[in-house]
């Protein structure tokens, strides 16, 4: 640890946010160990307001793919309110219109319309009422060990364990089928009556399992026999963190809806947004006000989003993300042989997977690598595995202090250092 005290103004964000917001996550932070009160941030590090700092390869979830408060996003956010703020979602506007068509322009096969939003949870929830609209059918498939979201019909989908807490689980509408299973995929779409498959490129919440190659072709191939939407949700896999700027890119599939956010935002300002081919869009053609929100696609995120795809589609970023790729790739191969608690590892370009001998192995390694300076989550679904997001604009330096501390950290663990 750091030695050092916690400042008063930790322990005063931790105490008000037990009393008025978020007293079990306070609780369950604290009970596992890692008391992180992140204060100032910048590229991908971030400081704990006791002063502890950690190079960040969390991400949250993909969020800061091209670091924290990224110099020319902040300077391009700060000018954007020279001129602009929220808009008003009723009628045209530049930044929105330009946002759309460079989505348009940089997502995979026909995709052509898109809807703007705030959170990504809320893109997925539209896009399940999207493919019932196009479709005129209600199912929506997803896999058992998925997350989409926490919103409405996003929550239904998937593992549904906080729907269900909410009464708000729909099990006549979802379905779930284990991941890498065609047989059990046809089952369900053969009945002729599924809207949509709600697909996570590489299931996020699951520890990032990697499909094998025929899989997603082979799902998008059913959902074509069966006249099911095949929906990507690119939430956390795209943006260049596959080696290409979408996953489904990496598998060769054109998806009839792509959700993307997170990443989207540049960390700065909430964006999200579902992208469509004209026929799954005709109804904004039908009905232009079938869905409206105030907040979504707000003119500065538009601007934000937009130099974000920019900087992501960039061949030479890309080809350093696929660079960046291969040296951890070598690395973790290093620290797998070297240490028996790293079991193995799941790995599409910089969407990692750490598999852990312990059933609790991921939580363990997170614990372990927080002293030593290093933010990274355990899966919730797959407590064994740990994420390791490492940032698409990390240079070489700090991807090889990441790994020793990363092979320090497991040491910890196998010696029980960290129990």
């Amino acid at each position: 640890m750091t030695g050092k005290p916690e400042s008063e103004r930790k322990r005063r964000a931790i105490e008000l946010c037990r009393e008025y917001l978020m007293p079990g996550r306070v609780a369950t932070w604290e009970s596992i160990g890692i008391p992180l009160v992140i204060g100032s941030r910048d590229g991908y590090r971030i400081r704990d307001l006791d002063g502890h700092e950690l190079i960040d390869v969390h991400l949250n979830g993909g969020t800061y793919n091209l670091g924290h408060r990224p110099p020319e996003l902040v300077e391009l956010l700060r000018d954007s309110f020279d001129d602009l703020d929220i808009g008003n979602h009723h009628f045209p506007s530049e930044a929105r219109g330009e946002l759309a068509e460079k989505l348009a322009q940089k997502t995979p096969g026909d995709l052509h319309y898109s809807v703007l939003l705030p959170s990504a949870s809320e893109a997925n929830d539209l896009a399940i009422r999207v493919a019932r609209r196009a479709t005129g059918r209600r199912r929506i498939v997803a896999l058992e060990a998925a997350f989409h979201g926490r919103t409405g019909l996003a929550a239904a989908a998937g593992r549904d364990d906080m729907a269900k807490y909410f009464h708000s689980d729909y099990p006549a509408e979802f379905a779930t089928v284990p991941f890498d299973d065609l047989a059990a995929m046809e089952e369900v779409l053969s009945a002729g009556d599924v809207a949509a498959v709600l697909m996570e490129t590489m299931p996020a919440t699951y520890g990032f399992p990697v499909p094998p190659a025929g899989y997603l072709p082979g799902v998008k191939r059913l959902c074509e026999q069966y006249g099911s939407l095949y929906v990507a949700d690119e939430v956390q896999t795209g943006l260049g963190r596959t080696g290409e700027m979408w996953g489904v890119e990496s598998f060769g599939v054109e998806p009839d809806i792509l959700v993307t956010g997170k990443g989207l935002s540049g960390g700065l300002y909430p964006i999200s947004a579902i992208v469509m081919t004209k026929t799954v869009g005709a109804w904004l053609s039908d009905q232009g006000w079938a869905y409206v929100s105030t907040f979504g696609g707000a003119e500065p995120g538009c601007r934000i989003a937009s130099r974000v795809l920019d900087i992501c589609s960039r061949p030479d970023v890309l080809a350093g993300g696929r660079r960046l790729a291969a040296r951890l790739a070598d690395g973790l191969a290093t620290i797998r042989e070297r240490h028996r608690f790293v079991a193995g590892v799941r790995q599409k370009g910089l969407v990692i997977g750490i598999e852990t001998a312990g059933e609790m192995g991921g939580l363990a390694l997170s614990r372990a690598l927080y002293p030593r300076g290093v933010w990274a989550m355990f899966s919730a679904f797959a407590p064994s595995v740990l994420q390791f997001k490492v940032g698409l604009l990390v240079d070489d330096a700090t991807c090889d202090l990441v790994l020793e501390r990363l092979e320090a950290a497991v040491a910890d663990v196998e010696r029980g250092a960290c129990e």
